[in-house]
């Protein structure tokens, strides 16, 4: 059954002392894409400055805009209507040489490589390997999930945005970022194209119509097994109508929703909110 959500994403940065200027980009603009249409999106900026728009190397919709008068303060707003439907059946997996011969001469390159987010140890690689031994990639990709959130619990606040995943890993709690950079570094490290995935999720699968709820930004995994499947390793599930795709990338250094510079004394930590509002 398909949704359809109104998503209300805000960012509230506030400098120690006026910034003197600030040079921004948003990536928070949910993407079309089979089974999610956006069918309006906003990014709206406080204090007013023009933006612009465009695509970047990943696919990801980049909102920029600098401010070049001081500024005691910065709010960034991202508004979307999207459209979700249920995810189509799995297709039938591919044998494991076809998945080897498709990442060694295709884009899918990028997607095994580790980067210094995903990186694994051995010991890890080996348990991972261990997990899987012979099963098919749509197998693999469940049991590797399911191996890294039985050990990496979801704890909000235990780590940072610049925790390691194998630092997540040896604390035994984290993040959706945690949980996510782990599955897709031990996939890839096991041989199955993997690429790390922000977005939002609907925190209530039975959502009441035109109630807005409390959310929050959520990071998942899609892997390649002749066609990309996504699948929420901290929740366990296929990534399906409540969730919502922003942006793809090797990590979450590829899709950011908030970064910039800015001249000025440093600042606390920016305030995030996202609101969901089931509208169908």
């Amino acid at each position: 059954m398909t949704r359809r959500l109104r998503i209300r994403h805000t960012t509230k940065v506030s400098y120690a002392q006026a910034a003197v200027s600030s040079h921004n980009e948003v990536r928070m603009t949910p993407l079309t894409l089979p089974g999610q249409t956006t069918l309006d999106a906003r990014v709206l900026v406080n204090p007013s400055t023009p933006t612009w728009s465009y695509w970047d190397y990943w696919g990801t919709q980049v909102t920029g805009f600098d401010l070049m008068e001081p500024h005691a303060d910065l709010t960034i707003t991202a508004v979307s209507l999207v459209e979700t439907a249920p995810p189509d059946p799995l297709p039938a997996a591919p044998a494991w040489p076809e998945v080897a011969d498709r990442a060694a001469n295709s884009r899918l390159l990028e997607y095994v490589t580790p980067t210094s987010r995903t990186a694994m140890p051995d010991t890890l690689v080996e348990r991972a390997r261990a997990a899987a031994s012979g099963l098919d990639p749509h197998e693999t990709a469940v049991a590797v999930s399911s191996m890294v959130a039985d050990q990496v619990s979801y704890i909000p606040g235990s780590t940072g945005v610049n925790t390691s995943a194998a630092e997540a890993w040896e604390q035994g709690a984290g993040v959706c970022q945690d949980i996510a950079h782990l599955t897709a570094g031990l996939l890839r490290a096991l041989g199955l194209p993997t690429r790390y995935v922000s977005g939002y999720l609907h925190p209530e699968r039975e959502a009441e119509l035109h109630r807005p709820v409390a959310g929050q930004s959520h990071a998942w995994v899609e892997y390649w097994a002749g066609d990309w499947t996504g699948y929420d390793p901290t929740n366990r599930v296929r990534a399906d109508e409540s969730h919502v795709v922003v942006g793809r990338g090797r990590d979450y250094d590829d899709v950011t929703p908030h970064k910039g510079v800015y001249r000025g004394v440093a600042g606390g930590p920016p305030e995030v909110t996202v609101e969901f509002t089931r509208v169908a």
